[in-house]
């Protein structure tokens, strides 16, 4: 009975002192589970990352934006009847990266973020107008159409959050400046006695502002998930209004 005992101790010590030799591999010590399981999340730091969004813009262009054109049109007979364009609007995607430095100070993290979108929202709006003689027949026709893009807008942001567990729920607000497209078009049937301009396009630097709310979420190490929401107004040149959801994926150094 006692050599059983012995040989019992001999091999747990041998045991222990293999564990104790055995390397500390990173990625033993946690997983996704532990992540989004942790109470102590520190998110100071710096971090950078990719997103992707989805939303819907609105431009507010003049009824009469593209009354220049119109008026190179010179009818051979029939009164021509040009419609006003309302409001233009559309959905679209876009995508881009963002970078940006945390404070923390228990609970209460503030920060910095560099934030920038390429995407394709470009909103429409088009009119058709008709001419119809004595017996209700159409005797002529005009179309006219404004398109106005926001192709990229880069912003600085100021964020305030409070770190909940693995969560860090935020608000932010920010300027920034973008790139906008406006391309206008008009045709008439019958064609005009004279050559007539028909289409024009110019882009220009616009400014504006944007804000908004979202969450990240710690998953494992210093990877981070994004999801959040954000108003952003062009406020220079034509107003445009962009409402969109974003989704991204980041890191914190």
């Amino acid at each position: 009975m006692r050599r059983l005992l012995l040989a019992a101790a001999m091999l747990g010590t041998v045991s222990a002192a293999h564990a104790a030799d055995m390397p500390d591999l990173p990625f033993l010590r946690g997983s996704f589970t532990d992540g989004l399981s942790r109470s102590n999340v520190n998110w100071e730091g710096y971090y950078v990352g990719g997103q992707g969004e989805y939303g819907a813009i609105t431009s507010k262009i003049s009824s009469t934006i593209n009354s220049d054109i119109q008026s190179t049109f010179v009818t051979p007979g029939p009164a021509y009847n040009w419609q006003p364009l309302a409001f233009a609007h559309s959905n679209s995607a876009g995508y881009g990266a963002f970078a940006g430095y945390n404070g923390q100070w228990d609970d209460v993290v503030l920060g910095v973020e560099a934030n920038y979108i390429h995407g394709g929202f470009k909103s429409t709006s088009n009119s058709v107008g008709q001419t119809f003689n004595n017996l209700n027949a159409v005797i002529a026709t005009t179309v006219t159409s404004a398109v106005v893009g926001v192709s990229d807008f880069g912003s600085l942001r100021a964020r305030a959050g409070y770190a909940w567990g693995c969560f860090l729920p935020y608000a932010f607000i920010g300027g920034g400046v973008g790139s906008q497209t406006v391309d206008r078009y008009a045709s008439a049937s019958p064609s005009s006695v004279q050559p007539a301009t028909t289409f024009a396009s110019k882009s220009k630097l616009v400014y504006g502002y944007s804000g908004g709310l979202g969450f990240d979420a710690m998953l494992v190490g210093g990877l981070f998930v994004r999801v959040e929401y954000e108003y952003l107004r062009v406020t220079s040149d034509i107003e445009s209004n962009v409402n969109s959801v974003r989704a991204g994926l980041g890191y914190k150094f």
